[in-house]
């Protein structure tokens, strides 16, 4: 059993239907009026004024027709009876229960409709019985309750397309939206690793840089001159990466990210790690350029290596590994001995390795962290190396 969800209509909705089924009543009227004159040339005062009322009575039960469309429907079936005029209201209720689509409904108001035109005639009857005959009475309204309920069935299945229309244009809108949603949720996950990435690699410089001078009271001028330009330079760093990373937020939608660093860049990162004021020593065995994503990921995966030494072994040595080829695997290590000084470290977000290994696992790689036994610790990673065009570059020391 189908329950449509009928839309409510309003006044002029309401009014030009039942000025239809009103005007479709009045040739019915004016016929039996004709033929009432015809016979006994006074139509009498029921038709002229009783049957109207009636009418009228009929046009404006259908007000309620869409809540009580059986009660509705049966009641000015039957009085549809009484009054020629009530016809088309007659065939109006029929037409709007045939749009609920429920044959034992359907049915009963046609039963009650066929038997309510038969019995019109004891009170207009203008023709004897043997001048008609009985299955004429009877086929002619059951044809036009047939037409009622054709159009009825049809509206009946428009109204359940329309509705099917707006459920699915909902439910698409509904996933759209959650599809934006997630990508505004990855996005930000991924605006929240670059700017780990970025920042926490500057600032753990500057806080090194920071410790030692707390720490260590014999420098020399110079040296302390090299330390507090290496802070303020790294802070100032820190800043434009920092507004880098927040103009890709600010950038029109069509305009492209600036480009990523990747493995090339290694060298100009282990640089400036040194200049800070950390050992690195850089070991690069790989002749070739990977793609840009694995090349990227390796980036990743030394800067949080040299992040991590910064931050929790200040002084220590770094020694950082790349080797591979295309088409096998690019090895990523970074290793720290232990850390000579024990200076303040700024608070972790325990989330920079987790962030990696998500990098890592998207990249199809694998990723191993872990402390050595002399008091360090290592990260390391490989990466799978597809064969592609290899384009060399210069190996950095």
């Amino acid at each position: 059993m189908n329950k449509d969800v009928v839309p409510r209509l309003g006044a002029w909705q309401h009014a030009w239907r039942l000025l239809v089924a009103a005007v479709v009543s009045v040739p019915v009227w004016l016929s039996a009026l004709a033929l009432l004159r015809n016979r006994s040339g006074d139509p009498g005062s029921w038709i002229l004024v009783g049957d109207p009322l009636v009418a009228l009575g009929c046009l404006t039960a259908l007000l309620w027709r869409r809540r009580r469309p059986r009660t509705v429907a049966l009641t000015v079936t039957v009085a549809s009876t009484a009054s020629a005029l009530a016809t088309g209201a007659a065939l109006l209720a029929l037409c709007s229960v045939a749009t609920r689509r429920r044959p034992a409904e359907i049915g009963t108001v046609v039963v009650a409709y066929v038997a309510a035109s038969r019995l019109a005639g004891v009170v207009y009857p203008t023709r004897d019985s043997a001048d008609s005959l009985w299955w004429v009475q009877v086929v002619v309204p059951a044809l036009t309750a047939g037409i009622a309920v054709a159009a009825g069935m049809a509206v009946g299945a428009r109204r359940v397309e329309v509705r099917s229309l707006r459920e699915r244009a909902e439910s698409a809108e509904r996933e759209q939206s959650a599809r934006a949603a997630q990508a505004r949720a990855l996005e930000r996950n991924r605006i929240a690793r670059e700017m780990h990435d970025v920042l926490a690699h500057r600032i753990s410089l500057v806080a090194m840089q920071a410790g030692v001078l707390d720490h260590r009271g014999d420098l020399s001028a110079d040296e302390n001159r090299v330390l507090v330009r290496g802070i303020a330079e790294g802070s100032h760093q820190a800043l434009e990466e920092l507004r880098e990373v927040l103009g890709v937020l600010r950038a029109d939608p069509g305009r492209p990210e600036p480009p990523q660093p990747s493995l090339d860049r290694v060298p100009d990162l282990v640089a400036a790690t040194r200049a800070s004021g950390l050992d690195v020593r850089l070991t690069n065995a790989v002749t070739a350029a990977p793609p840009d994503g694995v090349g990227r990921t390796c980036y990743r995966i030394v800067q949080e290596g040299l992040t991590n030494a910064a931050k929790h072994a200040p002084g220590a040595v770094v020694w950082v590994t790349l080797d591979g080829t295309a088409g096998g695997t690019l090895d990523v290590g970074v290793r720290n001995g232990p850390a000579p000084l024990r200076a303040a470290r700024p608070p972790a977000s325990g989330f920079g390795l987790l962030g990696l290994g998500e990098r890592v696992a998207v990249a199809g790689g694998e990723l191993g962290h872990r402390p050595t036994s002399d008091g360090g610790y290592v990260l390391t990673a490989r990466l799978p190396w597809p064969h592609g065009p290899a384009h060399r570059h210069e190996r950095g020391a």
